[in-house]
């Protein structure tokens, strides 16, 4: 009887860590079909709206978000009404295009509805953002969108090689946050690659007492990256009171050097 019991007990404690381990890779997407835009090339983008496992590739279902939009020389622009609803592997996602008239920094922005995650009896809501630059203007990536929470860039997040240093600084309440903790994840999306164990999905990192981060991406692609907090925000759950986590996004895209 003993030994039954230690066996469920292991069991029970594998499936419960396992489960954690998987809600811990959430990351809200939002992420342009490209980040530099050029007068020689298209002036439109898509933008693909999802939450998701980014290197794993599960979705999870993302209702209609409470605010989408995009910042454009300290003007925000609201975007709810170009969202159109798609399906991914199943699950609810959103799309939108836009077109580029003036040169400059574009940051959209994405305020998702909260989501319930079971496996840590509390609701998650990520901030996201990321930047594309129209035009070689190359002014305003580092603009605050004035979320509940973000993470204001300190390098600028385009025309990245792979290897480079990103750095940012993560904010809540528009406060720098102390030793916040920062997940990082690749977006793995032809899913051509496999992590050696878990903790090769998402790597984790610390800021340091003023909020800053870095972190050097060694592939090329889109990296997210998701401060976190709790934020004292509190929601119900069937009528029980629920802790919210806060999530502050970042989606940066490095190129590989080209060769002549």
């Amino acid at each position: 009887m003993k030994k039954l019991l230690a066996v469920i007990s292991f069991s029970l404690c594998f499936v419960l860590a396992l489960l954690v381990s998987r809600a811990r890779a959430h990351f809200q997407m939002i992420i342009p079909s490209q980040n530099i835009v050029t007068q020689s090339g298209p002036r439109s983008i898509q933008l693909d709206i999802r939450f998701s496992h980014p290197f794993e590739g599960k979705m999870m279902n993302m209702a209609r978000p409470e605010e989408f939009g995009v910042l454009f020389g300290g003007k925000k622009q609201d975007l709810l009404d170009k969202l159109i609803p798609t399906r991914i592997n199943g699950k609810q996602a959103w799309k939108a295009s836009y077109t580029f008239k003036r040169p400059g920094d574009y940051i959209f922005y994405v305020t998702p509805e909260p989501y319930w995650e079971p496996a840590e009896d509390k609701f998650i809501i990520h901030y996201t953002k990321t930047v594309v630059d129209a035009y070689g203007l190359e002014e305003g990536w580092d603009e605050e969108v004035g979320l509940k929470t973000e993470i204001i860039p300190l390098v600028r997040p385009y025309g990245i090689y792979t290897g480079e240093m990103f750095r940012g600084i993560v904010k809540l309440d528009g406060k720098p946050v102390p030793y916040a903790e920062i997940e990082v994840e690749w977006y793995n999306a032809h899913h051509r690659y496999k992590a050696p164990s878990s903790p090769y999905v998402t790597a984790v990192i610390k800021a340091d007492k003023n909020g800053v981060f870095a972190f050097a991406m060694p592939h090329e692609g889109w990296w997210g990256f998701a401060a976190l907090s709790d934020g004292g925000k509190i929601l119900k759950h069937k009528g029980e009171p629920k802790d919210v986590e806060l999530g502050a996004i970042f989606w940066v895209y490095v190129h590989d050097m080209l060769k002549k």
